[in-house]
Order: structure tokens, then C-alpha cells, then sequence
């Protein structure tokens, strides 16, 4: 019916198979006139719209000049739209024209189709107007449409040359030319749509980021990569390279959309916890009413198998004390547009799928039929090759959008836990320490990543099962059930490894968080385990975590062998039950080449889905572990915004009004119904004991404690200085101001008033020095001058000071509170709060609140309280000597600053090298940020590069304290491959190298021997097939199948052990080595780079190399099998075989070059993001060029094996009358294998020398330089230092070999049991003379002695262990207080309890409720500055060694704590000899003799008085503490 209206439509004939019957096809000319027009044509129509609306909005007009492309394209057009009306002209003049033949007229068609044409050209026309006014640079659409002309156009090019040509004249010249005319004008137009139209002032953003200028075939094809790929090949990459990212893809985007959908989905899931919450304590009301008994608990008992069964039920019911399952609803919410395109490719691609087993199946029954024509093989080939080529770019499409998508997700959830970890409250912050919110950004926030790439497998697997099973139907009819059965019964199998899995994984994670956690605590506090000689139990400990971690590994990688043995089984015993009931269901069902090789083909689609499955699963639930822990995270609570009001009505800057704080929501209150109001602009000082809460009080002023009752009201903005200076590794100036804008004036004025002037004409590169992390390269009073500066310069309302004068020399503190806090500072007219220890400043200040255990017991002024009498008066009257010289040596204030300067000139003083106060504490760290964000808005910075000033281009030596992370380049070397080998052993190698040969081979034969069983239906064609036959045939095939899938789970097994041996003898040796590198390492290097090894590169060798090596094996060993059957059957094949290798092995050594070289910037810009948990977010740029390079390789390759392909059909066609159909089937349904094979077996190399990188890493942690031996040959004497007695001589000493000097040739004698004072300005080199007594540094030139002992001469532990120092920085490790006084356990518990009675610490610790092993947070969060001071003196009266160093031990303690520290040492040390480096010089009065040390070098070393009397640099500095020669003698 329809065709005869066609054909009446065309006046010719519509459809006829004579056309087809021959050797030289052709379609009849009507179809070429309707279905060829209509079919590019209703795909413009279609697409048009779209392209139109631009015209819609008429705001957007472009007025840029048109681009000479546009002006091309739109020629090309028009040219057309003439062609078309010539053609209708024609048509016309044929009809109406003078010699027209009125009885025969044009049919329909000769008018429609020009008409159509040129509405079609106008309709174009108007699309490139509209594109140019979006600003769009091509059209995918337009390219598209184009494509499809022409191709449809080449029938009738070649229709109407074969006509001429059988003619041997041109029928209808007009028409003819005009087609010729009109077809070469689409093809210009064809190529010009593949060209990018880019405005001009969009070049240089497109030289950034060629995506973004990249057209359509390049886009798809990944072309606009080639650039960068060509460059890795040639030079290594680094991070410059990187291209710039598209606003879409930035952090800040991407954070900024998920904060938009996540905060209404997080409050709605709170409210439905609320909800659930109040449900269930109205249950437990009505049970406990009927239940009398519970609540008077009766039985014993029962109690304690109520304890038992409510375990369990918290077991399956930990999930419910947060809110829950909102995180899946935001992702999908903030990435819906992608998620859809994802999904549209993905089905594109599954339909692809089963095109081409059709197509396999037409083919062989093509070489089956000898009488078919020719031209039926070329065209089967060609299709095949053409559907491969759509599903690889279909495919690639899909792959790159996941990998966007995963990548996006992750930077989304790393974000959103930094973002959170800035505002987290105390509770939540004590359940997750920092490695574990390291762990969070890290490992959980990958796993999500790694899910998303493959989250729609979910419904795609399921998808293909189902068309695979039901083209399996057609094939072989229900004996596919059997087949169906045997996947079936697979299932429970493999859910139950899953479920088993999942508990192994949360296991491992939590080793692996505690391994993290003491590796963190261990990097943090190496200095204390070096100078405590502590190393081998923190090293112990670490072991014993990472074997029940390996424990826990085997048992997994044990599972996972088991799940690869029925993965690889299934196929095998899927297809042998389906063939085998088949066969023996009925005599009539005999196995054809066609029915068995499309089923073969069938059941490898099927693998894919069947074999992802189960990992799919598992990693789901790997993921909703992580779900878990980042829903709990990201709900804890914020730390509580309500505590603090900032109502402006009131007339004070702080008032505290009845308020109670505590650090936890049910602790006790540690602060006690204060109130307190500050007028604005006063200067306020809290004194009070350690421990009486002055700390507390400043974290309640900041909002960062519970408020149990009252409430507290702050007018005006913050900034904060912390007890311990927290240092970002930025330059000097980024750190003083900290996101502000730079104003030069205001910058200059606070560096003059906060002291650093002089620092900074020391430091090699001025303000812009950089400084390390946690400021290694300053000492501890520039840090804390620093550190105030910050503040200075944020220019807030109200300042808290806690405590920053002690930890600088007196006269800076003078100066400092002269010049900044005082009554005449930078500050005199802003509200300062100072907790303060230093006497002198007192009275000074309008206003001094004491604090006494938690609760303020007076406040006044200075006179007042003197008066009154109270706690303060006799807090006073203890240190009144002091007090009374302060006021004669006030009189001379004029001389005084003069005096100061001077010393100030004399000094040419080097920063020390490495800091007396290496160690600051993470968290405190995250604190500071937290504070300080109250005033400044926290950026997250991309880079902390050194931003250099225009003069100061290059660093000079020694401004880079950082070293740039040290990157191999080029190719993995192969000795880092067989270091892998070696370590997992070479025996274990070999074996599974053979093994998993021998199941190639198993493979092959199984294949081999089907095609010869197919073979039979010819043999045995309308005979009876003899059952001893069939029974061989079955038998064979299926014992080959189960060999396969054993000798896999062998190899795997043996691959496991042997990896697992592998990870151990790698992180032991890297361990063993980081604790034996000397200290110098450890100030150049940030923590986050060890941890890096640590983390990342530990978990690479755990997991991620011993799965690509494998995949690797497997896929190499299929890959050889395929092409030797390929070649087996069409010997042809093996000629083309060089040229595809050989194009092969250029693609992908391009691509590895790249990969790797990416692979490498991934990991050592992922460092900083560790290492700074607050300071970049970067490494993305890299991440992202590093997946589009991988498809970039997909493409690339998948086109090459489609090569294979079309030559595999292209020589069966060729060969068939010399070959059976049964190999053909072999050969071609091989190579349809082989592109995904070989896609595989690159990604498995290049996954394998990428992964193989972290290797390479923990090698060059293990090839460090270490430091002395721990222990030597020569042993010191068993009671060595019996006297005490240290002497240097000429010792000269630099921390770095290209730096200068530190101590310029000291020598001295100290005899035993002398008290030696040690004082000078900052950075005189005091406290490297301490590092030199432990060897932390070692000797340029001359020597120390102790009792005449070479101190270089013993092993470094046999020196620390017979020293003992109290460090300037109290270091705790989590852990009990017992193991924090005494790792080894060498001392009785009644030793303990001793030395806590002597430093003041008893009462303290037998009030807590675990006694000695009461847990010490990380760091020692949980006790006070004091309360860990006087921990580190308990654990130097442990020791008791004949030498003791205090280094500036007292300076954050107050004076009463100062003073019972002083007492315990004078007596209980009065027979060592002691050195103590001091800032108060009032602690060293006492002392036999003192030594000046300035610049390196001892200026003065005599007895105090001596010094006095001389007048000289001591006196200058006594002066200025208030001490003058009568009040010492006094004293």
C-alpha cells in the first residue's frame, strides 16, 4: 500500500529484490529519493529547535565582527541554496518550459525535494546565526547532520556514475552536474563543521584549556589531549603543564552546589533522627514501667546476659545514633545532569552490544552457504567494524563522564569534610582524630569516587543478563535454563564472600586508622623519641598493628581467590551445562557452528556483567561503610554558634553572665558560674594557678566549650593568640596576613612593634621567607611573635592574649607589652584580655581577674587586690622581692630602651636551624584556623607557593626551607619492578607465572576443541549422532572448563602470599628507616609527605598492586591466546598482525609516558592536601587530565582492535571457500573479544607501572641517610656519666651542610654538679647546644666530652638514654599516662606513683578514675599546658641520669608552678649537673655560673654576681627583668 503511493510519488520503482540479486547490488532509485533525503533531513528538523532559541533571547546579541569560518560556512550554504532552486528550475523549465512534453510530467518527487532542500538550507542558515550568538565554538548536531547527508549521498553518486558509465553518455546532464555540484559543497561543508570557531578574546583561555575550545570529533575522540600527550612523551611532566580546569569542575563550584543541596537535606534527615529519637524514648518509658525488675536490677545474672545480648543488638544497631541516609539524595541531587547523560551512552552502548553476536551469526552462516554473493561478507565486515567503532565512542563518552562524575563527587566530599572539620564541635572532634579525618578525605572519599564510576552497573548489568538470556532462548531454547541454573546457584555464593568481605574491610580500616593515628603522633613527636631514645616501643607498636592488619589482609585476599575461582568457572560451566543438556535433550539437536559460536559470543557478554556483579557489590558495600563514616562526620554536631551573642545593645565588650562551661556536653563544668564584664577598651589580666582554668576561660570566650547554664556576649570581632603559636607553611609575610589584603604601612608598623624587624634582617629571605611546617625554621619566641603579629595586623575589637609573653626573652616580653599590649601600644585603645605569669606586667593593666580552680575569686585592680588580702595578695607576697626591685628600675625608663637596643645590635644572631619547639600539635593547629576564622574568612589557597616580589625572583639559598617533593621521572625503571618481585620472592614469581600459563593454554584448548565439536554437525548431517561421541565431547569440554578455573584460584592463592609477603618487607623496611633518618630530615620535609608514604602509597602496595598484576597476567596471557588461534585459522591474519602491534606499542608508550608522569603529580600533590589539612585543595587539575588521558588511550586502542576485527571477517570472507564455517566462527568471535582485551591489557600495564610508582616512593623513603647507630661497639661504661662532668672543645656546629654555622668554636668546662644558666637573646643558638649534647645535630669540627668520654664516638642510645632533658615543648602520645612516663615498662608502679608526689602531679592523677592508665588524648588535648610540662618533669625524675637540660621547661607554667618545679629540681637533681636554658632569669640566679651565648659564640660565663657587678651584656638583660645586684643577694 505504501510502496505504491511511493511509487506513484517517484514514478519509478520503490522496492525490488533484483536489485539485491546480484553480484553488484545497487538500491532502486525511488529510496534513493525518499528514505536517503528524508533521513538527514527529519534529523536537522529534529535538532533545529535548539539552535533557534538563541533568536528567542534576544539580549545575547554577538556584536563581535563575524569570524572568517562563519562567513565560509554561511557562503557554503547559500551555494547550496542556489543548487537547490536550479534544481527546481529545472524541474520547472522540463514541465512548463517552451519545449516542454505536456504528456509526460515530472513526478512529485523532482518538485518536493528541491523545495525541501531549500527550506532545509534556510533552516541552516539561520542554525550557524544562532550558534554565533550563544558564543557556541561548533555543533555536534550540525556536524552530525552533515555526516549523514553525505553518506546517504554516496548511493546515488555511485548510482548515477554506473548508469553513465553503462550508457557511455550522461542522461540528464543538468541534474547530473548539479548533484556532482551540490555533493562536493557538502563535503566542504562536512569539513568545515569539524573546525572549532573560536572568538578571538577566548584564545588565551583556550591555550589554558584546549577542552574548552576543542570541536565536536575532538571531543569524542579525545584529540584536543594530543597536545599534552605528545608533550609527556617528550619531557616529563610537572605541574606547570597542567591545564587550567573548567569553572564547572573548580572546588569552589563544586563545593558551593553540594553545600546548596546538602544543608536542607541534612536538616530534614536531623529532624527525622529527632523524630525516631523521641519514638524511642517514649518506648523505653512504657518498658521500663511494665518492667519493674529491670529498673531495680535484680539478677546479677541476668544483667550480665542482658549486657551480653544488648552488645549484640549495638552490633546490628550502631548506625542509629546519627542522622542518616542523606548523603546518597545530595550527591545524586548535585550531579543529576550527568548522572542522565551517563545513562543515555550506557544503554546506547549495551544495545550495541548484542548487534554484533547477530552479525557473527549472519557471517558464519554466510561462509556455511558457498552460493551466496561476495559482496554479503565485505558488507558483514564492514558493519562489524563500523558497530565496534559506535560502541567504543559511545563507551568512551560514558567512561570519561564517570570518571568526571567520581572525580566530582570526591572533591565535593573532600570539601565538605574540610569545610566541616574547620567547625566541628569538641564531642565530634574527640571521637575522629585527626588521621582519622585524614582517612575520611582520603581512603572514604575514593571509595565514593570509585563507586560512582561504576554505579550504573547496577541497572546495566541486570539489563544485559536479561537480552543475553533472552537471545540465548532463540539460540538454544530452554536448555538455557541449565546454564541460567548454574549462575543462579553462583549467587548466594558470592554474596555470602561479600558480606564476609565487608566485615574484613571495616576491620582493616580500623587497623589501618589506628596504624595512621600512632604514625601521625610518631611524626609529630620525633624529636621527643629521639632525645628520650624512645624509638623501638613506638616502633613496636606500629608492627603490631600492621600484622594484625596483614592478618586481616590474608583472610581477605583468601576470600577474594575464592570469589575469582566461580567467577572464572562460571563461564565455563554455564556453557558446558547449556551445551551439554542441549545435546542430549533430543538426537535432532546437533551443535552448529552458527547456533554454538553466537551462543560462545552471547555468554561472553555475559561474563562481563556476571564478573562485575560481586565486585560491584562489594564495593557498594565498601562504600556504605564510608557512607557511614562520612554521615556521622558530616552530621556531628557544629561547634554550638548560641554560646557566644554578639548583641550589640550591650555596653560592654565581654560580659560573662552566670556562666558554667565544660569541654563536653555531660563533663562537670570546668569554669564555675563566672561573671565577669569588660568595658571596651580596657587591658584585662587573669592570673591563677596551672590547671585553674585561664586557658578555659579564653576557649569559653571563643565559643568553643559547652555552656551548661548562663551565657556570654561578645561586641565586636576576635582575634586570638594561642599559648602554643600555630604556623602555617606559607612565606612569613601570608602568615602575618593570614587572607587579609597587604597594606605596606600598617604591615611595617606591626613588624617594628612586635620585635620581628631584627628576624627579619636575619632571615635569608626577608619577609618572604618560607616558612616550614609548623614553623620548624623559627624558634619558639619568633614563632609566638609571629603569631601575635597575625593578630595585631587582623585589626579586631577585642583581643585574647593566652599567655605570649612567655615564651620570648624578657626583654622582648618588656618590649612587646611596651609597644603592643600596654597602655601606650599599637593596642591601647582596643579590649585586651592577657593570661599572663609575669608579675611585672600587673601593674600595668586596668583591671586583674584571678581564677582558682575554675572559679573567679577576685577581681580588681592591681592596688585593690594588694590590698584586700586575698589569694592574690599572697600569690604576690611570694614573689614580692621580685616585685619591689621592678619599681626601682622603672625610674630610668630612657636608659632602659637604650640599653636594649644595643644588645639588640650586637646581635647578628642566626634563626635557629631548627627550632627548640618542633613540635606544635596538629589539632592545635586546626584550632587556631578554627579561631582565627571567627575574625578571617579562611581561603582555601590553591597553591601555598612562595608568591615572590619582582626583586626577589630567586630564593636565595636557604629561603626554601621546604624542599619540592622530589618526583621520579621518565620510565619505571625495572629494577623497581623486580624489587617488588624480590620481595615477594622469587620461587612464588615464577609459579604463578606458570600457572596462569598453563589456564591460558586450557582456554585455547577448550575453544579449539568446541570448533572441531561444531564440526560434527557436518560430518554427522541427517545421520544419528552416536552417544559415545557426545559423551566424549561434553567430557572433555567441561574438564578443560573446571582445569581454567582451578589453576586461576591456585595462581591466585599463590599471587596473595606472595603480595602479602610483599607489603610487609616494604613497610617494615620504611618504617626501620624514617625512625633511624636523622632530624634535619624531618625540618625539611613536611609530615604530610611521610604520611603520604605512609598512607597512600602503603595502601597502593597493599591493594591496588597485587590486583593489576594480576589483571595484568591474565589479560597478556588472553591476549596471546587469541592471537594465536586468529592466526591458527587465517595464516593471512598474521601479516597484518606486525602493523597493528607495532601501532600498538606507539599509542601506548605515548600514553604511559603520560599516565605515569600524571599518576606521579596526583600523588605528590595529594601530599599538601594531607600534610595541611587545612591548607590546599589542589590536585585536581591533575586528576582530571589524568582520566581524559586514559580514554584519550580507550579510543585509540579500541580503534586498533576494531582493526582486528574487520580483518578477522575481512580474511574469512576472503579464505572461505578454503576454510571451514566452524573456524570462522572460532576466529571472528575471538577477535570480538580482542578489542576489550587489549583495552584491558593496557590499562592493566599502565595501572600496573602507575601503581608500581608507589614502590618507587617508599624505596626512596628507605634509601634515606640515617643517622649514627643506635648502638655501636664501643659501649660507654655500665654507670657512665658517673661525675657529670661535659666539656666542649672548639665545638663548632651547622644545622644543614650548605648553611652557616650555629655555634662559632664554644669551648668550655663544666664540672660535675654544677647548675649552668644558659640566656641570650633568640636565636642565640642556645638550644642547638642542647641538640648537640643529644647528637640531634651533629659536629662541624672539635668535640664533646662527658666524663671523658667522645660523645661521637657511642652509640646514638647509649648517649640519650643516660641524658635527661625536659623539653620546652610538653609532648604527649595518646596512650595511657603510664606509657607516656615510661614506654618500656622498666618501672614499678610504686616508682610512678613517686615521682607524680614529686612533681606535684599525685593528687591530681589518683582523683581520675583510670588512675594511671587514664587514656592522654592525642597530643595530650585532655590535660593543660601545665599538667603536661609537669608530666614531661615526672618523666625526667624516672630517669635520674647524672645530666640533666631544662629548656626554658617553665615557660608556659605560672610562677607558683615555676616555683615548686624549681624546688623538686634543686632537690632532687642537687647531685646531677644541670644546664638550664632560661627566659626568666630569675630561675638561674641561683645558678654556680652563667653563660651568655649571642650570635653562636659565649660572650660572658662567670657566677651571676660576677656578671653583675661587670656590667655587661647579662647586666643589660637583668636590668631589663628587674634584677639588679642587691635584690640577688637577698635571694
Amino acid at each position: 500500500m505504501c510502496a505504491a503511493a511511493l511509487e506513484e510519488y517517484c514514478g519509478s520503482i520503490f522496492g525490488n529484490a533484483s536489485y539485491l540479486k546480484r553480484p553488484d547490488p545497487d538500491l532502486p532509485l525511488c529510496v534513493e529519493q525518499t528514505v536517503l533525503v528524508w533521513i538527514p533531513l527529519c534529523f536537522l528538523w529534529l535538532c533545529a529547535p535548539w539552535h533557534l532559541l538563541a533568536f528567542c533571547q534576544s539580549a545575547n546579541v554577538n556584536t563581535q565582527p563575524l569570524s572568517k569560518l562563519y562567513i565560509c560556512k554561511q557562503l557554503v550554504v547559500s551555494l547550496l541554496f542556489l543548487t537547490a532552486i536550479a534544481h527546481l528550475g529545472v524541474t520547472l523549465g522540463e514541465d512548463f518550459g517552451p519545449n516542454s512534453d505536456q504528456s509526460s510530467k515530472n513526478a512529485g518527487v523532482y518538485y518536493a525535494n528541491p523545495v525541501l532542500f531549500a527550506v532545509t538550507w534556510i533552516v541552516v542558515l539561520l542554525c550557524h546565526e544562532g550558534l554565533r550568538r550563544e558564543g557556541a565554538i561548533d555543533s555536534a548536531s550540525l556536524f552530525l547532520f552533515w555526516l549523514l547527508l553525505v553518506v546517504c549521498d554516496i548511493f546515488p553518486f555511485q548510482t548515477l556514475l554506473r548508469e553513465a558509465l553503462r550508457l557511455g553518455e550522461v542522461p540528464d546532464v543538468p541534474r547530473f552536474s548539479l548533484f556532482y555540484i551540490s555533493f562536493g559543497l557538502e563535503l566542504i561543508a562536512l569539513a568545515l563543521s569539524t573546525v572549532a570557531d573560536i572568538p578571538p578574546e577566548a584564545k588565551d583561555f583556550i591555550k589554558k584549556n584546549p577542552e574548552a575550545g576543542a570541536p565536536f570529533l575532538s571531543r569524542i575522540t579525545f584529540n584536543w589531549l594530543n597536545s599534552m600527550v605528545l608533550k609527556g612523551y617528550k619531557q616529563p611532566l610537572v605541574q606547570e603543564d597542567m591545564w587550567d580546569l573548567n569553572e564547572s569542575d573548580s572546588t569552589a563550584f563544586i563545593n558551593e552546589r553540594f553545600q546548596h543541596f546538602m544543608k536542607p537535606e541534612l536538616d530534614a534527615a536531623r529532624v527525622r533522627f529527632q523524630n525516631k529519637m523521641k519514638k524511642k524514648s517514649a518506648k523505653t518509658r512504657d518498658s521500663a514501667q511494665e518492667d519493674p525488675q529491670l529498673s531495680s536490677g535484680l539478677g546479677k545474672g541476668e544483667e550480665r546476659g542482658k549486657t551480653e545480648d544488648e552488645k549484640k543488638k549495638k552490633d546490628n544497631k550502631e548506625e542509629e545514633n546519627y542522622p542518616s541516609s542523606w548523603l546518597i539524595t545530595t550527591i545524586y541531587k548535585t550531579f543529576k545532569r550527568i548522572l542522565i547523560e551517563t545513562v543515555c551512552f550506557k544503554l546506547l552502548q549495551d544495545v550495541l552490544t548484542f548487534v554484533s553476536p547477530q552479525l557473527l551469526k549472519l557471517m558464519i552462516s554466510f561462509t556455511q552457504d558457498k552460493s551466496r554473493y561476495a559482496w554479503e561478507g565485505y558488507l558483514y565486515a564492514v558493519l562489524l567494524m563500523v558497530v565496534a567503532l559506535l560502541q567504543s565512542l559511545t563507551l568512551q563518552q560514558y567512561f570519561q563522564r564517570c570518571h568526571v562524575l567520581g572525580m566530582k563527587v570526591r572533591t565535593a566530599l573532600m570539601a565538605a569534610v574540610y569545610k566541616k572539620a574547620l567547625v566541628v564541635s569538641n564531642d565530634t572532634r574527640k571521637e575522629s582524630t585527626v588521621g582519622e579525618m585524614v582517612n575520611l578525605m582520603s581512603a572514604d572519599a575514593q571509595r565514593f569516587n570509585d563507586v560512582t564510576t561504576s554505579i550504573h552497573l547496577l541497572w546495566s548489568c541486570p539489563l544485559q543478563i536479561i537480552i543475553s538470556i533472552v537471545f540465548l532462548w532463540l539460540e538454544l531454547g530452554p536448555s538455557v535454563l541449565a546454564g541460567l541454573g548454574v549462575m543462579v546457584l553462583i549467587i548466594p555464593t558470592n554474596a555470602l564472600i561479600a558480606t564476609k568481605a565487608r566485615k574484613l574491610q571495616i576491620e582493616n580500616m580500623k587497623f589501618k586508622d589506628k596504624r595512621m593515628k600512632i604514625m601521625n603522633e610518631i611524626l609529630n613527636g620525633i624529636k621527643i623519641l629521639k632525645l628520650y631514645a624512645w624509638e623501638p616501643s613506638f616502633q613496636k607498636q606500629v608492627e603490631d598493628i600492621r600484622g594484625e592488619e596483614l592478618k586481616v589482609m590474608k583472610k581477605f585476599a583468601y576470600l577474594h581467590s575464592f570469589s575469582i575461582l566461580t567467577s572464572c568457572c562460571i563461564p565455563a560451566l554455564v556453557s558446558l551445562a547449556t551445551f551439554a543438556i542441549f545435546v542430549s535433550v533430543s538426537k535432532d539437536n546437533v551443535l552448529t557452528a552458527e547456533k554454538a559460536f553466537t551462543s560462545i559470543s552471547l555468554f561472553n557478554i555475559l561474563r562481563a556483567p556476571l564478573a562485575m556483579l560481586p565486585m560491584l557489590i562489594a564495593s557498594v558495600v565498601q562504600t556504605a561503610v564510608s557512607k557511614k563514616r562520612l554521615e556521622k562526620f558530616l552530621a556531628g554536631e557544629d561547634i554550638d554558634s548560641d554560646i557566644v551573642r554578639q548583641d550589640p545593645s550591650f555596653n560592654t565588650a565581654v560580659s560573662v553572665c552566670d556562666g558554667s562551661f565544660a569541654w563536653e556536653k555531660d563533663a562537670k563544668p570546668l569554669l564555675k558560674d563566672v561573671n565577669l564584664d569588660i568595658e571596651p577598651g580596657r587591658l584585662v589580666a587573669v592570673v591563677g594557678a596551672v590547671g585553674s582554668g585561664k586557658s578555659s576561660l579564653m576557649s569559653a570566650l571563643l565559643g568553643e566549650m559547652h555552656s551548661t547554664k548562663g551565657f556570654i556576649n561578645i561586641r565586636g570581632s576576635l582575634a586570638f593568640v594561642p599559648q602554643q603559636a600555630w604556623i602555617q607553611n606559607a612565606t612569613l609575610k601570608d602568615n602575618i596576613l593570614f587572607g587579609s589584603p597587604h597594606e605596606e604601612e600598617n604591615f611595617k608598623k606591626v613588624i617594628q612593634a612586635c620585635a620581628l624587624a631584627p628576624d627579619l634582617e636575619l632571615l635569608p629571605g626577608g619577609d618572604l621567607t618560607e616558612i616550614g611546617e609548623k614553623g620548624i625554621n623559627l624558634s619558639g619566641g619568633q614563632k609566638q611573635r609571629v603569631s601575635l603579629a597575625r593578630a595585631v595586623y587582623s585589626q579586631a575589637d577585642i583581643y585574647l592574649l593566652d599567655d605570649p609573653l612567655s615564651a620570648v626573652d624578657s626583654h622582648v616580653g618588656k618590649h612587646l607589652f611596651e609597644n603592643v599590649i600596654g597602655p601606650n601600644g599599637i593596642l591601647k585603645n582596643k579590649t585586651r584580655i592577657l593570661v599572663t605569669h609575669g608579675i611585672s606586667f600587673l601593674p600595668y593593666v586596668d583591671k586583674i581577674v584571678v581564677l582558682e580552680n575554675g572559679v573567679i575569686s577576685e577581681v580588681g585592680s592591681y592596688e585593690n587586690l594588694r590590698a584586700s588580702g586575698g589569694a592574690f595578695s599572697k600569690f604576690l607576697d611570694t614573689y614580692a622581692k621580685e616585685q619591689s626591685n621592678q619599681g626601682n628600675s622603672e625610674t630610668d625608663e630612657g636608659q632602659d630602651a637604650e640599653d636594649f637596643e644595643l644588645i639588640r645590635d650586637g646581635d647578628g644572631a642566626q634563626p635557629d636551624g631548627a627550632s627548640e619547639d618542633t613540635v606544635s600539635l596538629t589539632l592545635e593547629r586546626e584550632d587556631s584556623i578554627r579561631r582565627s576564622q571567627r575574625n578571617v574568612s579562611v581561603r582555601l589557597r590553591k597553591n601555598t607557593s612562595v608568591k615572590k616580589s619582582e626583586n626577589a625572583d630567586e630564593p636565595q639559598k636557604g629561603q626554601k626551607l621546604i624542599e619540592k617533593e622530589t618526583m621520579e621521572t621518565g620510565q619505571v625503571k625495572l629494577a623497581v619492578f623486580l624489587q617488588y618481585l624480590r620481595a615477594m620472592g622469587w620461587g612464588y614469581s615464577a609459579m604463578v607465572f606458570l600457572i596462569y600459563f598453563i589456564q591460558t593454554a586450557a582456554f585455547t584448548g577448550q575453544n579449539l576443541w568446541l570448533s572441531d565439536w561444531t564440526g560434527d554437525s557436518v560430518e554427522y548431517y541427517n545421520t544419528t549422532y552416536p552417544s559415545w561421541k557426545r559423551d566424549t565431547r561434553v567430557g572433555v569440554f567441561g574438564a578443560l572448563g573446571v582445569a581454567q578455573g582451578l589453576f586461576v584460584f591456585l595462581g591466585t592463592l599463590l599471587l596473595a602470599n606472595a603480595s602479602i609477603n610483599a607489603s610487609r618487607i616494604l613497610h617494615s623496611r620504611l618504617l626501620n628507616n624514617i625512625l633511624r633518618v636523622p632530624m634535619v630530615f624531618f625540618d625539611t620535609t613536611p609530615i604530610g609527605r611521610v604520611i603520604n608514604r605512609f598512607a597512600k602509597d602503603i595502601f597502593t602496595i597493599d591493594e591496588a598492586i597485587p590486583a593489576s598484576l594480576r589483571s595484568c597476567l591474565l589479560c597478556l596471557m588472553s591476549v596471546l591466546g587469541t592471537v594465536f588461534v586468529i592466526c591458527l585459522v587465517t595464516p593471512f591474519f598474521a601479516i597484518v598482525i606486525i602493523p597493528l602491534a607495532l601501532i600498538y606499542f606507539f599509542v601506548q608508550r605515548f600514553y604511559i609516558a603520560t599516565s605515569r608522569q600524571l599518576r606521579r603529580l596526583d600523588s605528590v600533590s595529594r601530599s599538601p592536601i594531607y600534610s595541611h589539612f587545612g591548607e590546599t585543595v589542589s590536585g585536581l587539575s591533575v586528576i582530571r587530565a589524568y582520566k581524559h588521558q586514559e580514554r584519550w588511550l580507550a579510543i585509540r586502542l579500541e580503534f586498533v582492535g576494531n582493526l582486528v576485527v574487520f580483518f578477522a571477517a575481512l580474511f574469512a570472507v576472503i579464505s572461505r571457500d578454503s576454510i571451514d564455517s566452524n573456524v570462522v566462527g572460532l576466529s571472528v568471535s575471538y577477535a570480538l573479544n580482542v578489542t576489550q582485551t587489549l583495552n584491558w591489557l593496557v590499562m592493566t600495564t599502565s595501572a600496573l607501572e602507575t601503581n608500581i610508582v608507589a614502590v618507587e616512593r617508599v624505596n626512596e623513603y628507605t634509601q634515606l641517610k640515617n643517622e649514627a647507630d643506635w648502638v655501636t661497639d664501643t659501649r660507654p661504661p655500665h654507670m657512665w656519666p658517673e661525675a657529670g662532668r661535659v666539656q666542649f672543645e672548639n665545638f663548632k656546629v651547622r644545622y644543614r651542610p650548605e648553611l652557616d654555622l650555629v655555634l662559632h668554636g664554644i669551648t668550655c668546662d663544666i664540672d660535675s654538679t654544677e647548675k649552668i644558666g644558659i640566656v641570650g637573646r633568640t636565636g642565640a643558638g642556645k638550644s642547638s647546644l642542647t641538640n648537640c649534647l643529644f647528637r640531634i645535630i651533629e659536629a662541624a669540627e672539635g668535640r664533646i666530652l662527658i666524663d671523658d668520654v667522645d660523645i661521637s664516638t657511642i652509640g646514638l642510645h647509649d648517649l640519650r638514654n643516660r641524658l635527661t632533658i625536659i623539653p620546652q615543648d610538653p609532648v604527649l602520645f595518646s596512650g595511657s599516662l603510664r606509657m607516656n612516663l615510661d614506654p618500656f615498662d622498666k618501672f614499678s608502679d610504686e616508682e610512678i606513683w613517686r615521682v607524680l608526689e614529686l612533681s606535684h602531679l599525685k593528687s591530681y592523677v589518683s582523683g581520675l578514675q583510670e588512675g594511671l592508665q587514664h587514656k592522654v588524648a592525642e597530643g595530650g588535648e585532655n590535660l593543660s599546658v601545665g599538667q603536661r610540662q609537669l608530666l614531661c618533669l615526672a618523666r625526667a625524675l624516672l630517669r635520674k641520669s647524672r645530666i640533666l637540660i631544662l629548656d626554658e621547661a617553665t615557660a608556659a607554667v605560672d610562677l607558683e608552678t615555676d616555683n615548686l618545679i624549681q624546688n623538686t629540681i634543686r632537690k632532687e637533681f642537687s647531685d646531677c649537673t644541670v644546664l638550664t636554658i632560661a627566659h626568666r632569669l630569675h630561675s638561674i640566679m641561683d645558678s654556680s655560673r652563667v653563660m651568655v651565648l649571642d650570635a653562636g659564640k659565649i660572650l660572658e660565663f662567670d657566677s651571676p654576681s660576677n656578671l653583675l657587678e661587670k656590667e655587661g651584656h647579662f647586666y643589660a638583660m637583668a636590668k631589663d627583668a628587674g634584677i639588679t645586684l642587691e635584690s640577688n643577694t637577698h635571694s
